[in-house]
């Protein structure tokens, strides 16, 4: 194999505006065919110029030329799709977030285990090198002892057919946005939770989560705040507080919606501020990495423990939610 052969499961439009061409950029990966559960993949792999199209997910999964598949459907299919095409001997990208509770990814792992094919989250942002250099920053004592973060990705949705409104589905702002701010403060903090609080705003007529606020706590000492959103205006940063100054990411999760597309780190100190851009291809760093552990045979960057990290911190939030109070992870 001397690359990946892509198979993309629905027309969903993260597919087909940042996926699909971020693994037609990788030197490493194309995209052979894509499927829906009707002809509008016949339409869509015309236009994009893709040489093969489905009608049926199960007719994709048995095309033998396709090695790989990308799964960005509704979040509650995940699973069942993800083991669908283990078992044709797939690998396999899944949107995020994986699945919707830690017993389901579990059962991915082992069913991907099982049939010799690697699987991974897609979840693009923590490919971007301007957090690595946040945390070299950090390791340097740029802004002393880090004390605080806070994290926050939110953007207006008053549009309640839209499947992120659909509880049923796996909606709500936790599991599409809130998903993040929690990664994003594990990866700079480097360490794990060891209690979480959150607190929710419900739909009444869907009933999912469309605003999260919560606080978490570290055995280091750091505290951290993050919010998610569907009710306000459109926001993705976080900050870094520390005992002599602060680092701020502007569009921490999506830099390339900045005004020239590159990553924003700004850096307050002794009264004055610094800023540096990072500029890089988030969406194809993810395809390379993801295409690269197969051809090697090794893990992906985001390992599994990793995604299941995440995974326990995103259900304890969730418990938090209906509980009303905090919950322990170690």
């Amino acid at each position: 194999m001397t690359n990946v052969k892509f198979g993309v499961l629905s027309t969903a439009k993260i597919g087909l505006e940042q996926v699909i061409p971020a693994i037609k950029r990788s030197e490493y990966a194309e995209v052979l065919a894509i499927a829906s559960r009707d002809d509008k993949s016949i339409k869509i792999a015309e236009e994009m110029a893709i040489p093969k199209a489905y009608t049926s997910y199960e007719e994709l999964l048995d095309d033998p030329e396709i090695d790989a598949v990308y799964i960005p459907l509704p979040n509650n299919l995940h699973k069942h799709w993800v083991i669908e095409a283990a078992k044709k001997g797939k690998h396999v990208l899944c949107e995020k977030p994986a699945t919707l509770n830690s017993e389901e990814l579990a059962e991915i792992f082992e069913v991907c285990e099982k049939y010799g094919v690697t699987f991974m989250e897609a979840f693009m942002y923590q490919f971007h090198p301007q957090h690595d250099k946040v945390k070299e920053l950090i390791m340097s004592g740029e802004i002393g002892d880090v004390s605080f973060m806070r994290s926050s990705f939110s953007f207006l949705l008053d549009d309640l057919t839209n499947i992120r409104m659909v509880k049923e589905l796996g909606g709500g702002s936790l599991y599409d946005v809130g998903c993040y701010t929690l990664h994003s403060i594990r990866n700079i903090i480097g360490q794990e939770p060891t209690k979480v609080y959150a607190s929710a705003k419900l739909q009444p007529e869907t009933g999912v989560d469309t605003t999260v606020a919560g606080v978490m706590s570290f055995a280091n000492g750091v505290e951290a705040s993050f919010d998610c959103s569907f009710d306000s205006t459109s926001r993705q940063t976080y900050e870094v507080v520390g005992s002599n100054g602060t680092i701020e990411v502007l569009g921490a999760f999506r830099p390339d919606q900045n005004e020239d597309g590159k990553g924003i780190i700004r850096v307050k100190k002794d009264g004055e501020v610094s800023e540096q851009k990072v500029e890089s291809d988030q969406y194809k760093e993810q395809v390379d990495n993801f295409a690269n552990a197969i051809l090697n045979q090794t893990e992906p960057r985001y390992t599994k423990d990793d995604m299941m990290k995440q995974m326990k911190l995103l259900e304890a939030c969730l418990q938090s939610i209906d509980s009303g109070e905090s919950v322990k992870l170690l």
